[in-house]
């Protein structure tokens, strides 16, 4: 409810018109299938995520709204979002969670699939183009 309305909530319709006569557009970005979040030592992933765009005069806030699931980042990605590499550069293990999801979306074996996280350093969305010979 928004104050001065006489204790009444607002009609949708009416809101969204006086948003646009004040120059604020909002709309929904259709078909989003992931959203990922990337810090130097996580990610956090979104992927049951709905997407909202507020546009103030050109200004654009983007609204991410769904059930987020936090996971560290390997030695790899760490290396390429620091642009360094690590002195003690060792295998970054791959999580079985991220084998199984690759394997089932690319049709392959788990092998394959693990074998492709490694060559694109943990990057699930890389590894699963190639397979699907997207790339």
């Amino acid at each position: 409810m928004f104050p001065g309305m006489g204790g009444r909530g607002i009609n949708p319709k009416q809101l969204q018109k006086q948003m646009r006569s004040l120059g604020i557009d909002m709309y929904d970005i259709e078909g989003v299938k992931q959203v990922i979040i990337r810090t130097g030592e996580k990610e956090i992933v979104f992927n049951d995520a709905q997407v909202t765009v507020m546009d103030a005069k050109g200004m654009k806030s983007y609204q991410v709204t769904g059930t987020p699931e936090e996971r560290p980042l390997s030695i790899a990605q760490q290396e390429a979002s620091s642009g360094k590499p690590s002195a003690e550069a060792k295998p970054a293990e791959i999580p079985e969670e991220d084998i199984t999801l690759v394997a089932t979306q690319a049709k392959v074996s788990r092998d394959v699939a693990r074998q492709a996280l490694t060559d694109s350093g943990g990057d699930l969305a890389e590894a699963i183009m190639k397979l699907s010979g997207d790339s």
